[in-house]
């Protein structure tokens, strides 16, 4: 990790943790538009209150808010900066997240808000370790380790090749033939498996692997390119869709963030 991001992030308290199933991320949410992550996230104050209206018409305001992967929504938090806890759907098996929801809007709501903002202080002096199991994860932030997925190997394998962002462009046709499929029979087994299409997962995969890259002053054209975006108005586009901002907006309220990954695919992440 940059030393001098690293500084920064010491001193504002911002950081985030990535590892290939789980962020956790402690920093600004920037302009109150709407967003549509595809992961599961959980929003904890920091200090006061947070305020969330979804696309299926729940309003909710607290310390603590939960929002299903590929819900559009709106978070809002009255002190400048909150946690962000998400957990990528297909990692866990189907209703597991459902499930975590209900407890953590459940009577013990405050109790995990607690747990969660203790997790931050934990992470703090986690800082040395250069890894962090999901189930570590999972205890620290939820009391508990949630239940992993297990996936067809051939899903496994094509989720690695995602996850690489080598610059050449990750297909469905190329995932299929590595798998011994047809291209159809692939995708039909590829959201049998993770419960999201090829496409939409590669879409949304691309725009996570955009945060290993936060803090760091670098050229978002090239960037755009290096992560396989066709071009810098779609990578706008999409960046746009799933976090509410620009890229650049992105980039510039995360100079004062640190960065910890773990478990990290690197074509990718510069340390």
């Amino acid at each position: 990790m940059d030393a001098i991001a690293h500084a920064k992030g010491q001193e504002s308290g911002h950081r985030m943790l990535i590892t290939p199933e789980r962020v956790f991320y402690a920093g600004l949410l920037g302009r109150p538009r709407e967003r549509c992550p595809g992961a599961f996230h959980v929003y904890v104050a920091l200090r006061d209150g947070l305020h969330l209206s979804t696309s299926d018409g729940r309003q909710a305001h607290g310390e603590l808010a939960v929002t299903m992967p590929n819900l559009r929504h709106t978070i809002t938090s009255e002190y400048r900066a909150a946690i962000c806890v998400a957990i990528e759907p297909e990692s866990v098996p189907d209703g597991t997240l459902e499930a975590v929801a209900r407890r953590l809007q459940g009577p013990d709501a405050d109790l995990f808000a607690n747990r969660i903002r203790a997790a931050y202080a934990t992470l703090a002096e986690m800082q040395h370790r250069d890894a962090i199991s999901n189930a570590e994860f999972d205890t620290m932030c939820f009391g508990d380790a949630l239940p992993q997925r297990a996936l067809d190997p051939r899903v496994v394998r094509a989720i690695a090749r995602i996850g690489q962002f080598s610059g050449e462009p990750v297909t469905a046709a190329g995932c299929a033939a590595e798998a011994g499929l047809s291209p159809s029979r692939f995708l039909h087994l590829f959201k049998e498996e993770t419960g999201i299409s090829f496409r939409s997962f590669r879409a949304w995969k691309r725009a996570r692997h955009l945060l290993h890259f936060a803090n760091q002053d670098i050229n978002l054209a090239h960037l755009a390119q290096d992560i396989g975006y066709p071009d810098s108005t779609h990578f706008s586009h999409s960046i746009r869709r799933f976090y509410g901002l620009k890229p650049r907006a992105i980039f510039s309220g995360s100079r004062d963030l640190a960065i910890y990954r773990t478990g990290v695919a690197a074509g990718a992440a510069a340390s």
